[in-house]
């Protein structure tokens, strides 16, 4: 307010993150703002709204936690300052208090390994490309589309600095990572008696880029590196006293034994008291239910109870489709914080589990001694489904359940700044729909528009395709009141994708009866329309949106780099995150993104050739042979991310203009 106005609402909290969470509830709920990922509605009333009595909110639980430790290079490899400074603004408002601050790390681990003795090849050897260091960390993966320059890590110590002291300004507890055990292949060089073994390959890998060394617990090496690692990063950060370690992330541990177990866990948590007292064991509990044949009860009580009750909080961390607490008697006794996983890879697609949500952490906070401590979301990849991370941030705050229905239709409103009743109702049906699936649901996206084309691809949906054509029939017709914000464009980009990618599923479907029944005029018509018309036309959608384009996410790795060398290493990283996720295909396209350049130069182009491969086999009367194929289309994948073709980072064409032809062809 000007100088001498009277004050509209005076906020207050007790300490940065609740006054900010307070200002944006006042935003949303009398002013009805909105913001997001992607982007904001904050056009505000004049007057401001006043207040006629004093509203007082506390959240139920002590923490709201915020990131997954793959999210660090799923979402914010590449990101600048300026990127940092908006997400933790966004943090703020959004009432998180607890998140990780694991950038720059790797310069810490460099002078520490430097210091005891290994040369910089050795530890080049080990780091990986910046689009991977998340697996580095967790003992996944080395080497793999490194090593790291140096600029790298004078770049990330910079803005750590930065990072931690934005978050702790506005009262935030941050999250350092510690030592888990997993060293580089150098140390044994250095020291011959170490006693350290080899984990097995990790997902796809071999050991090649994998099979990491973990050293013994009782080694005491291990209390030497991980020790010297903390006080070197305190030093430098300072701390909250709140650390991170994960040994073995979807690694299996070389033994079962309760005994062994439980001596790992000391020795991380010894590792860490060795450089602050006070400190506090965060560690994501995935591994319980990924592994679940491993960890049976008495394994998850020896890792858990290896540990001192009260110095460790475990990261529920997928407990809205599988929760852990249910089963360890709510983590034999040591704190938890119950998660929102949602999103694997960062990939695009309408998801979400919203009764499972509403619902799960009222239950948790009244299962039989409880020892829930907070809310947390965890996404693997951020920028989509705005509705759902609103929502679980809301809840965090909550004291019961939210009417959902009214819920979407009062986010629908504030979201586009005035109520508009056709884009209610469709937010009402993504709702019922899209958004909610129940029981086990895992959010990876198999549909076959983002998957290597077979004759045997999963086009099975949560939910009635219908209810999303509808949606986009109803977004379509707001256009005319509601075509000038910037979020509803957004939408109407999100929701088109969506039924395109149903579509992709039906042409694919009518390809594979084709060519069983023989029916070659079928083929070429249905392949013809999804190579040639469709897929051109969703990646011109794409294209005219600055949020889903391909070069967004290549410029902004070269904009990273200090010379062409690094620039090429970086938009390599890039490109092989988002397609083949390894030197040959090894998680391929698990990080699937439906992005503009991505669809035509990448997707469209396998289409075309499984066409091809079907149309000749059909003309030739050879049997389809997928080895075969999959040896073919391999070299389109890789020819993709060596191609060196730059990409637009601003977008071209009227969304709504693009949106509206394709509904006019395609709208069944």
């Amino acid at each position: 307010s000007p100088p001498g106005a009277a004050v509209a609402v005076a906020v207050t909290g007790s300490s940065g993150v609740a006054a900010a969470a307070g200002l944006y509830r006042y935003l949303r709920d009398f002013c009805g703002c909105h913001l997001s990922w992607s982007g904001a509605q904050l056009r505000l009333p004049d007057p401001l709204p006043r207040l006629r009595a004093e509203i007082r909110a506390s959240a139920p639980g002590r923490y709201r936690y915020y990131q997954n430790a793959c999210t660090q290079s799923y979402s914010y490899a590449w990101w600048d300052w300026a990127r940092w400074e908006r997400e933790i603004d966004w943090m703020a408002l959004s009432g998180i208090n607890l998140a990780p601050a694991f950038t720059g790390q790797e310069a810490a681990w460099q002078r520490v390994y430097r210091s005891l003795g290994l040369n910089q090849s050795e530890v080049d050897a080990y780091f990986t490309g910046p689009a991977f260091l998340a697996w580095n960390r967790m003992g996944n993966l080395r080497g793999w589309a490194g090593p790291l320059p140096p600029a790298w890590h004078l770049k990330q110590l910079y803005l750590q600095y930065r990072i931690v002291e934005r978050m702790r300004s506005l009262g935030m507890i941050t999250v350092l990572p510690a030592f888990a055990g997993h060293v580089p292949q150098g140390v044994l060089r250095v020291f011959p008696h170490v006693n350290a073994t080899r984990l097995g390959g990790w997902s796809h890998f071999d050991c090649t880029y994998s099979c990491t060394y973990l050293l013994d617990p009782e080694d005491p090496m291990f209390q030497v590196i991980g020790t010297l690692f903390l006080k070197e990063l305190i030093k430098e950060f300072g701390t909250d006293h709140v650390y991170s370690a994960d040994t073995f992330n979807e690694m299996t541990p070389l033994s079962s034994d309760p005994a062994y177990l439980s001596r790992v866990s000391n020795a991380v948590f010894r590792s860490m008291t060795g450089a602050d007292p006070e400190a506090l064991w965060l560690m994501q509990g995935w591994l319980f239910q990924h592994q679940p044949d491993f960890w049976q009860p008495a394994q998850v009580r020896a890792l858990l109870r290896g540990v001192p009750l009260g110095r460790m909080i475990v990261l529920d961390l997928f407990a809205e489709s599988k929760p852990v607490y249910q089963w360890t008697e709510s983590f034999y006794g040591q704190p938890f914080i119950w998660c929102m996983l949602h999103n694997f890879g960062g990939n695009h697609g309408l998801f979400g589990t919203v009764e499972a949500i509403n619902h799960g952490p009222f239950a948790a906070r009244c299962f039989p001694n409880s020892t829930m401590v907070g809310t947390g979301l965890v996404p693997e990849g951020i920028e989509q489904n705005d509705m759902v991370y609103e929502l679980m941030n809301e809840l965090g705050w909550r004291q019961e359940p939210l009417d959902l229905p009214s819920w979407v239709t009062r986010y629908a409103e504030r979201r586009y700044g005035t109520p508009n009743a056709a884009a209610a109702s469709a937010w009402r049906l993504l709702l019922r729909s899209v958004y909610n699936c129940t029981g086990v649901c895992v959010n990876h996206n198999h549909s076959p528009l983002v998957r290597r084309p077979s004759l045997r691809m999963d086009t099975e949906l949560w939910y009635n395709a219908s209810d999303v054509y509808e949606a986009w029939r109803l977004l379509l017709s707001a256009g005319a009141e509601l075509g000038s914000s910037s979020t509803f464009r957004y939408d109407l980009v999100d929701v088109t994708r969506q039924a395109a990618q149903q579509l992709v599923s039906d042409y694919y479907l009518s390809i594979r009866r084709a060519f069983q029944s023989h029916a070659l005029p079928e083929l070429l018509t249905a392949g013809g329309v999804l190579v040639y018309d469709l897929l051109p036309e969703l990646d011109s959608l794409l294209s005219s949106h600055s949020l889903f384009l391909l070069g967004r996410w290549l410029e902004s790795a070269r904009a990273v780099a200090t010379s062409d060398q690094e620039a090429e290493q970086y938009e390599l990283n890039a490109r092989n995150q988002v397609t083949l996720w390894g030197p040959s295909g090894n998680i391929l396209d698990y990080a699937n993104k439906q992005l503009g350049g991505l669809v035509l130069d990448y997707y469209g182009v396998r289409w075309s050739l499984f066409v091809s491969a079907l149309v000749e086999s059909l003309n030739s009367g050879s049997p389809f042979h997928q080895d075969q194929f999959n040896q073919a289309v391999f070299q389109v994948e890789r020819g993709f991310v060596y191609n060196k073709k730059r990409y637009p980072a601003v977008p071209a064409g009227d969304t709504l203009e693009i949106s509206r032809k394709l509904f006019l062809k395609y709208y069944p």
